[in-house]
């Protein structure tokens, strides 16, 4: 199995008058797990439903390893689709489930067991293979999902949310997994998911999308730490949010004013002065104030919640709201009112926007 690249030319899908993805440029290295974030209705699917053949684009194309295959149908793409509902079939075995897609292809049954055995042991399900997809666990099923699409030897996989039904320990146990199997093939992963965590920790580079447009493509760093618009900013990871206008605007920096005074942070939009700003501060990045900050706040904690290793500290300054992370060293989180202070080297100052909540 050899990935390919995929590559989107002003591709673009409308249902009637309503446009659920806007024309788009976007190419897929091969061999590179990609994942397309976003919240639901976003045109995420639409696209991955395009890539496999099951769409008919509006306008635009898709070439994979160079060719056009935007007229062709799934099975004539070298593409394989995993459903989130992985769609096993109960009354087969293991192996003829991985098989299935061989035995499709003609190919004959002792060839087909070898090779879905190999698969198997692949995605480390070695000596479950006269078992029935009941008899196993939900994780265990996504793998022999996995191993079914493998056998056809897609040069790209597509997966469509595969691993929103299992719970949360499973999913976290599914994302190495999923990432190691993508290692060691070297096939193409495209993967659609809303769960930023997941596309975070699996993905080599990142498409955020809203509304039918692709908002920011990059690796995983820059996609959370340097967020490229407001809608980036607070869909993946936590953000505190404070706007303002620009008062000041040198060295790559913007200064803002706001109601706590002036707030600076790394001129992402190149802002001009007197534009309307948000300024975004990762709670990881606020702490209780130390000399080294060059701005602070003050605040009242409202409540701490404890998430194991660190403590989640809401605090409240007038109307605003204020996430603050703080390590779990043993201690008791403070209380009452804090002095909290950040790096503006760690802030980023974008353009008034679209958010992806309130």
């Amino acid at each position: 199995m050899q990935g390919q690249e995929v590559a989107l030319e002003r591709l673009g899908m409308r249902f009637g008058e309503f446009t659920a993805v806007e024309p788009t440029d976007l190419t897929i290295k091969a061999g590179e797990f990609f994942s397309i974030l976003g919240p639901s209705g976003c045109g995420k699917t639409t696209i991955l439903r395009m890539v496999s053949g099951f769409q008919r684009p509006s306008e635009g194309r898709v070439l994979i390893g160079g060719q056009d295959m935007t007229a062709l149908p799934p099975n004539k793409r070298p593409t394989a689709l995993i459903f989130q509902t992985l769609a096993l079939f109960p009354l087969m075995t293991i192996w003829e489930n991985v098989a299935f897609g061989l035995e499709a292809q003609g190919v004959p049954k002792a060839q087909r067991r070898k090779r879905a055995e190999e698969l198997l042991d692949l995605v480390a399900l070695g000596g479950q293979e006269e078992k029935r997809p009941a008899q196993l666990s939900g994780g265990q099923r996504q793998r022999v999902a996995v191993a079914r699409a493998l056998a056809v030897e897609p040069a790209v996989l597509l997966l469509d949310e595969p691993l929103s039904a299992l719970d949360l320990k499973l999913r976290q146990h599914m994302r190495a997994e999923l990432k190691t199997i993508q290692r060691r093939t070297g096939v193409t992963f495209i993967y659609i998911t809303h769960d930023q965590g997941e596309a975070l920790a699996m993905s080599d580079r990142v498409a955020v999308m809203r509304a039918g447009r692709v908002e920011q493509v990059g690796p995983t760093e820059e996609i959370y730490n340097r967020p490229a618009t407001s809608f980036a900013a607070t869909f993946v990871g936590e953000n505190n949010l404070f706007r303002g206008k620009t008062t000041r605007a040198e060295g790559g920096l913007a200064e803002i004013s706001t109601p706590f005074g002036l707030l600076r942070g790394e001129n992402a939009d190149s802002l001009a002065l007197g534009e309307e700003a948000m300024l975004f501060i990762r709670p990881e990045r606020l702490a209780p104030a130390r000399p080294e900050h060059d701005l602070r706040l003050k605040a009242q904690v409202e409540r701490a919640d404890l998430e194991g290793p660190f403590f989640n500290l809401f605090l409240r300054a007038g109307d605003q709201r204020i996430l603050l992370q703080l390590p779990n060293e043993g201690a008791t989180p403070p209380e009452g009112e804090m002095e909290l202070g950040f790096s503006s080297r760690d802030a980023r100052v974008l353009r008034a926007g679209a958010l992806a909540h309130g």
